[in-house]
């Protein structure tokens, strides 16, 4: 069966050279991946919703129930379970691992994860893990993506290409946000995309945005009440909102990253899921409205209400009094940032687009309330929870333009452009301010595995240092006299020559321009040693260098020709003509459309 499988493969793949454009054959499949995202998309919603009325069904909903303490910690127990002992491999968190696949991978992603985000995050999510959706399901679309690629021998340019169609994809069908999810994949997973490149993201949002609406409905996320337009007098309490919103995005990054440093202690995997199930089981009794992605608190906040704060915990009551409000708020804004590093820390698996949206409207909501108690103004406050989300999207995932139109999207309300902006904007630039790289790419640029937009540091990331070792250098033993030196260099076309001891430990290198005024006097062949002749490298580069880090040796040193190193040991050299010819090579595939 595998065996006819794969024949009929190989027949349509040598049809379609014949008779379909290259072209129009990525946007055939950018048409089949968003069908296929869309409907992961979907299955993913369901699958938490199917879990929740499970769990719901015989008891009351009330959060003070010792259920609901237990619940965070029975899911990602089962997610955990499900990694370690079924599919037996790690799965990766959402869209840090697309970035990851991008950048040391060549956009290859194991076909397991085409399934296994689905089941960890709807384990995780249903069962009240205080984080969202949006990144596993762009795992799961670039996985799909990756693999449909991999099936029909795409290159890894075209491969990134389908992962950045299947991640818009992704992102279109579970928020049926098309325009912004296109703007997410130019501006977070993509790099330096060309204009025939916008048309598969296009196509691929587009037909996952039809087929989740087929399933889910054409409504709005979030329906968002505006009976009236901004004013201008508000316009400075937007830009204040979006300074407020760029440094809890720099409180949320430094609490995920020290919260993982936290739980890597932890050598067994059980130990953190007890520690983090324990820790994540308590905030969520005490502070119900951290339970699962928060719709329910969004939509409220949205509404100008507070009653999602209280609603089904021990304070109900003391909504009344003013204070007590902005402290509570206050307070689960700065736990619900605890609660979703300790998700993932715990072993769940998520995305942090939900949680982004929960504490910027309620950071919103906060903001205005503050503002109209103090009597500092007068501010519309569903608008500021409105806007807020935006300054949480742009700050925390370090993309202004996919704040503004998601939130646009999401909700229908354009009309509210201008704050949109100032908010997005002012977040963004106060959040570069104290944390250069986002949540998602922050440890692989502490790891130099983050591409950018920048082409030249991309392809030297792409670029792979055992791609450009050559290994033609003949090598000589220190012990070894002249005569024998002689005899090598006879037979060699290079001019360099490692020296190597009898375990193939690196000494150093013979130069011919150093030895070819004695080479041809018989009388010191065997009275001189290669270890008297060697030279010792002043620059040398190991095996698990970056490519930017060996550029900036050849840069630095002037050599033409550097010895490559595996933990002492002599691999081969790398030369100056080789590595530029090969950065050329990529940058001028890369830059055809």
């Amino acid at each position: 069966m595998k065996e006819r499988l794969e024949k009929m493969l190989r027949q349509f793949l040598i049809w379609r050279l014949k008779h379909v454009s290259q072209k129009n054959f990525i946007r055939a499949l950018s048409v089949l991946i968003g069908i296929i995202v869309g409907i992961a998309a979907v299955v993913i919603k369901y699958s938490v919703h199917f879990i929740q009325e499970i769990l719901t069904i015989d008891f009351v909903q009330d959060f003070t129930h010792v259920l609901y303490f237990l619940l965070p910690l029975i899911g990602i127990g089962l997610s955990v379970i499900f990694v370690h002992y079924i599919l037996k491999r790690k799965v990766g968190h959402g869209i840090p691992s697309v970035l990851h696949a991008l950048s040391k991978k060549q956009g290859k992603i194991g076909s397991s994860n085409m399934f296994s985000s689905i089941i960890t995050s709807a384990l995780t999510v249903g069962f009240g893990g205080s984080v969202g959706l949006e990144g596993p399901t762009v795992a799961t679309g670039a996985a799909f993506g990756s693999n449909i690629g991999q099936m029909f021998r795409l290159d890894f340019k075209q491969l990134i290409l389908l992962l950045g169609a299947a991640s818009s994809a992704a992102l279109a069908a579970i928020f049926k946000a098309p325009i912004a999810a296109v703007v997410f994949a130019m501006e977070v997973i993509m790099i330096d995309m060309t204009v025939a490149s916008v048309v598969p993201l296009l196509l691929a949002s587009a037909s996952a945005t039809v087929t989740s609406m087929l399933f889910l409905g054409v409504d709005t996320i979030y329906e968002v009440h505006l009976t009236e337009s901004y004013r201008f007098s508000e316009l400075p309490y937007y830009i204040l909102l979006g300074i407020f919103s760029g440094l809890l995005a720099v409180y949320f990054t430094r609490v995920y990253i020290g919260v993982n440093k936290f739980f890597d202690n932890f050598s067994s995997v059980w130990t953190r899921l007890t520690v983090g199930g324990v820790m994540l089981g308590i905030l969520v009794f005490v502070f119900p409205s951290l339970f699962g992605e928060g719709f329910e608190s969004i939509n409220g906040s949205l509404e100008g209400t507070v009653s999602h704060i209280f609603e089904n915990t021990f304070y109900q009551g003391l909504e009344m009094n003013h204070l007590y409000v902005l402290l509570f708020i206050l307070l689960v804004l700065l736990f619900k940032v605890l609660a979703t590093a300790t998700t993932f820390g715990a072993g769940g698996v998520g995305g942090i687009f939900a949680p982004s949206l929960f504490l910027g409207s309620n950071l919103g909501l906060l903001f205005a309330l503050s503002v109209n108690f103090f009597k500092v103004g007068v501010v519309n406050v569903n608008h500021f929870a409105f806007a807020g989300m935006a300054g949480l999207i742009a700050a925390n995932l370090h993309a202004p333009l996919t704040a503004i139109f998601l939130i646009g999207d999401i909700t229908g309300g354009y009309q509210m452009f201008i704050p949109l902006m100032l908010v997005s904007v002012f977040a963004f630039t106060t959040v570069k301010l104290f944390q250069p790289n986002s949540v998602y790419t922050i440890q692989l640029a502490e790891r130099g595995e983050l591409l950018t937009h920048n082409s030249d540091q991309n392809i030297l990331k792409m670029m792979s240092i055992e791609k450009v070792i050559e290994r033609n250098f003949l090598p000589i033993n220190k012990e070894a006299m002249l005569g024998e030196l002689v005899k090598v260099i006879a037979k060699s076309s290079r001019n360099i020559f490692p020296v190597v001891d009898n375990e193939n430990n690196f000494e150093g290198v013979v130069v011919l321009d150093h030895v070819r005024e004695i080479m041809f006097d018989r009388s010191k062949y065997d009275n001189t040693s290669v270890e008297d002749l060697m030279i010792i490298p002043h620059v040398m580069v190991n095996l698990t260098d970056k490519m930017d880090d060996v550029a900036n040796k050849f840069h630095e040193s002037g050599n033409y020709n550097i010895p490559v190193i595996d933990e002492g040991k002599y691999i081969g050299f790398v030369s100056r003509a080789n590595v530029f010819s090969t950065y050329r090579r990529m940058l001028k595939h890369f830059s055809e459309d």
